[in-house]
């Protein structure tokens, strides 16, 4: 199975299946003394994990991070040594059978069908790799991206802006990790995170799931990271959001509303800003021609309904005969308040990368 890898210079490749023993992975490219925290990486898994509330799926995992590899003990802490990075986090509460009934037949909008028709076979509990159980992994690595960005003056935040169609009567912006984790849902606006809360509830009760959107904005990026042409850096965050689990759409700056605007309306004007060149505005949002400019880079990320709903709905099995299929098991009513960590690991991620990257050009072109 390819496609297990990310990124160039700051890359992760990660393993493991839902139900089986254990996910991991391996941060290859991080610089040599780099201070980790491990319970920085803890507390990111804990937002990420499942059971954190009852918004949540009621699986019981503790995601107990453990670094196997590339750290050395160095003034009481971690230190990253630049060899690999590698890690495990071990299944504690995998249940295989909730998914023996799916044997021969396949979920609606769910990965079983494909899965079978590029490999020819499955796994059938929890999907395997298409289980966004994979991205535990990805937010172990993410955090390490994150105290490498920390190192330069870039924070990375993400919030729950809507949920189906409840959202914040607020633009984009910024919000502390401290807003954000407030409430459960993870909307930093209180009035909106308590009737996201119900709607979560409801749907909950009724065996029905709801989609909705994220906000992600990075601010401290410097101008110049990214590349021309086909690795500009919002194509790089574009690959890593829609490699996320039930990602429907992603817009950046004015997004959608962007294009109902004249070019006149859309511009953003530079202006001088003490010690460097800003916008006034920033419908660009923070990138132009495919390299950072200096401004908070803002994305919003669709998700999807969860799939697996606990009413009865209807399916084949392998010989194409149609079968009532009925979800089972542990699972989220809405995974926007667990996609928060996931999508903001992801952009830390390509940050590092396009980092490592601007580093590299200016060491080779003497800029």
């Amino acid at each position: 199975m390819a496609g297990n890898t990310f990124g160039n210079l700051f890359r992760v490749t990660t393993f493991g299946e839902s139900h089986g023993p254990a996910l991991g992975g391996i941060v290859d490219g991080c610089p040599a003394g780099l201070a980790i925290c491990v319970d920085t990486i803890q507390q990111e898994l804990n937002r990420r994990k499942p059971g954190q509330s009852k918004l949540t799926t009621p699986r019981k995992e503790s995601d107990l991070v453990e670094v196997l590899s590339g750290v050395t003990t160095r003034d009481a802490g971690l230190t990253t040594t630049g060899a690999p990075l590698g890690f495990i986090l071990r299944n504690d509460n995998a249940k295989p059978s909730d998914y023996s009934h799916l044997e021969n037949t396949f979920r609606p909008s769910h990965a079983d069908f494909t899965y079978e028709a590029k490999y020819g076979l499955r796994e059938v509990a929890g999907g395997g790799r298409a289980s966004a159980r994979e991205t535990a992994s990805r937010v172990v690595a993410g955090s390490v991206a994150r105290q490498f960005l920390a190192t330069l003056g870039v924070e990375v935040g993400a919030y729950v802006e809507r949920v189906q169609d409840i959202g914040m009567p607020l633009p984009p912006s910024f919000h502390s990790r401290d807003e954000v984790d407030a409430h459960p849902v993870r909307c930093p606006h209180p009035d909106t995170a308590r009737r996201m809360a119900e709607r979560i509830e409801e749907v909950r009760h009724a065996g029905d799931t709801v989609g909705g959107a994220v906000v992600l904005v990075a601010r401290g990026v410097p101008a110049g990271w990214g590349e021309p042409v086909f690795d500009r850096l919002h194509a790089d965050l574009a690959k890593a959001m829609w490699s996320l689990p039930a990602t429907k759409s992603l817009e950046l700056g004015s997004g959608l509303s962007g294009t109902l605007m004249r070019g006149t309306e859309h511009n953003d004007a530079f202006v001088h800003r003490g010690d460097r060149i800003g916008t006034a505005t920033n419908r660009s949002g923070g990138i132009q021609g495919g390299i950072s400019n200096g401004e908070d880079i803002v994305l919003r990320v669709g998700f999807k309904p969860v799939a697996t709903v606990m009413s009865p709905g209807q399916s084949v099995t392998r010989e194409g005969k149609p079968i009532e299929v009925r979800g089972r098991g542990r699972h989220d009513a809405c995974v926007l308040p667990r996609a928060v960590p996931m999508a903001e690991a992801m952009a830390c991620l390509v940050l590092a990368d396009h980092a490592l990257r601007q580093r590299a050009a200016r060491l080779t072109f003497g800029a």
